[in-house]
């Protein structure tokens, strides 16, 4: 039930948002009509169309988003008309003479009442033009939603969650209408200049269709705000979604000490989940939990541009060969974070290099991962014979515990001869372990979807291609482009040598997920720190002069410090264009 509240809350608040303004005079522009045949269809028209839209988007992906595009445009269509018959009745009557009924009604109802007609049909028009604008004007609750909807499938609930934060939108937008009616009246009352106000309205409706024409609802408005909700939601979800017990970002839980697990210690946590939602299996044929009961198994959810997964493969592949012989099977479950990493040779390539030679499921459509009800990377799941799940761990660490679990598991299974001692691993390059003690930057996305903390001197443009200049001084974690780029959802793009990333960090590691040219083509790059060439301090995947070359799609290491920590600029410089950079890691 509390999530239907937030849900509701975080609707109400939308109407704060900036990128709401465009869209306002569409609403004050039906405050003089009566508010159960104009103003309530219009509500209506809004919830359902912001609820369907919404619903489509979380479990259609991008298909429906480019849906959405053309209905938005077909909105901006039908809302300028709607102005324009404000401002000109006369005009208004000659283009709604050859339409159909209800744009002549529509008509009509624009031109101020001054002829008979319904007001429902138009109205509820309105209000699904309305809501195909509203919808981008989403906050952080939406995005949890879609998010949720995106991964867990279609269900009764995400609807109705998402109808809540239609409806919740809808209250606020009521309580706007109504207000403005009262001072609309107000001032067609004293001022007897009911004409002029109309056609103030119809200017003001043609501006908002002229800003959300040109983006600005989505776009400038957004960034540019003193009343933005982000935070208010934000602390809604804080509220109700307590912290985990580790996340996809950045995860080190230490291990002290060499803690007893007794069979009381690990409860059932329920049964083993179906794995028929693989597309594909590498390293083995399909199996399932029914062939597998028996056997110890354990689950381990990665992907491969992703460091926390990759600072935990060594021991998973260590426990994998240590105790395969004594009935341990190892399922390494591939879900993508990035849209190239559904490639599936992309996946085989990693394995490869990665030396993972144990059973892969291709999760490319996460069925597995909701089977799961999994929400991490990496995160193990270890399984006993019976086919009962009964222990978890999120995250990087606790590695001893874990490899504890795997040998209780076995001694319950009846296997003999079990060894007590703990594998030792050492690994390098971007496998090694960590230094989380001196890591203060956070994993940073430069897609717009994503991205934080961009200080470029000018805004991120969406999805066009924009030349940009970096600040003059970084704060820490502050980031910014520099030459010619497109910034799309989950990535940015070079579009012509030469170009920049330019990152204020503090880590004694720092990893960047980068690709090549669309067409395949390698991009050299050169990486400088405090811009002076890296050194000692270069990564696994650049030089002691900084340079590297970009030809798969991957997490590439670019720095690893070897004196004290502090906070430093790094910078990487494409020679070629093409380059596509995603996220920044730290270690």
């Amino acid at each position: 039930m509390i999530l239907f509240l937030v849900s509701y809350i975080g609707g109400a608040l939308t109407i704060l948002s900036p990128c709401i303004l465009p869209v306002l005079p569409f609403v004050f522009a039906r405050t003089n009509q009566p508010f159960m045949k104009s103003g309530l269809p219009l509500l209506l028209g809004m919830a359902i169309t912001f609820a369907g839209v919404a619903s489509l988007a979380a479990v259609g992906g991008g298909g429906a988003v480019q849906a959405n595009q053309y209905g938005r445009i077909a909105a901006i269509l039908l809302l300028g008309f709607f102005g324009l018959t404000l401002l000109f009745p006369q005009l208004a009557d000659r283009m709604t003479r050859p339409l159909v009924a209800i744009g002549a009604r529509l008509s009509q109802s624009a031109s101020d009442g001054t002829r008979a007609g319904s007001t429902v049909a138009p109205s509820f028009l309105l209000g699904i033009a309305t809501g195909l604008l509203w919808a981008p004007c989403a906050g952080p609750i939406l995005g949890l939603l879609l998010t949720g909807a995106a991964l867990g499938g279609a269900s009764i609930q995400t609807s109705l969650l998402l109808l809540a934060y239609a409806a919740g939108a809808a209250t606020s937008l009521a309580l706007a209408l109504l207000i403005g009616g009262r001072v609309f009246s107000a001032m067609k009352r004293a001022l007897g200049a009911g004409e002029w106000i109309r056609r103030g309205l119809g200017i003001a409706v043609l501006a908002g269709v002229a800003a959300i024409a040109l983006g600005l609802d989505t776009g400038f408005l957004t960034q540019v705000s003193l009343a933005s909700t982000s935070h208010l939601e934000q602390s809604l979800i804080d509220k109700i979604q307590p912290e985990p017990t580790a996340d996809s970002s950045q995860v080190s839980v230490a291990m002290t000490g060499k803690p007893e697990i007794t069979a009381n210690a690990l409860p059932v946590e329920g049964q083993f989940p179906s794995l028929s939602g693989a597309v594909e299996w590498l390293n083995s044929p399909p199996l399932t939990a029914e062939s597998l009961r028996g056997k110890v198994v354990l689950v381990d959810f990665w992907t491969y541009s992703c460091i926390n997964c990759l600072r935990a493969i060594p021991y998973v592949r260590a426990w994998a060969e240590k105790y395969k012989d004594q009935g341990l099977v190892v399922i390494g479950v591939h879900a993508p974070e990035f849209a190239f990493e559904k490639n599936i040779d992309n996946v085989h390539a990693a394995a490869k290099n990665l030396k993972v030679d144990y059973p892969i499921a291709i999760d490319n459509d996460y069925g597995i991962w909701r089977a799961f009800n999994n929400q991490y990377w990496p995160a193990h799941y270890f399984i006993d014979a019976q086919g009962r799940i009964r222990h978890h761990h999120f995250g990087e660490g606790e590695y001893d515990q874990s490899e504890m679990v795997i040998q209780q598991l076995l001694a319950e299974a009846g296997k003999t001869n079990i060894s007590n001692d703990l594998v030792s691993v050492k690994a390098d390059g971007a496998q090694a372990a960590a230094d989380m003690n001196d890591v203060k930057s956070p994993e940073t996305y430069l897609g717009y979807e994503r991205a934080e903390n961009f200080a470029s001197t000018d805004m991120a443009e969406e999805d066009v291609s924009h030349l940009y200049a970096a600040a003059p001084n970084l704060d820490l974690n502050q980031w910014a482009l520099i030459g010619n780029w497109t910034i799309e959802g989950e990535r940015a793009v070079l579009n012509q040598p030469v170009g920049k990333i330019v990152y204020r960090f503090h880590a004694r590691d720092l990893h960047l997920v980068l690709g090549p040219n669309a067409d395949g083509k390698p991009v050299r790059f050169r990486v400088t720190i405090d811009g002076k060439p890296v050194g000692a301090d270069h990564g696994m995947d650049t030089d002691e002069q900084g340079n590297g070359t970009i030809k798969d799609q991957r997490l590439y290491q670019l720095i690893r410090q070897t004196k004290d920590i502090s906070d430093r600029e790094f910078e990487i410089e494409f020679l070629d264009p093409g380059a596509q950079a995603f996220a920044f890691t730290f270690g």
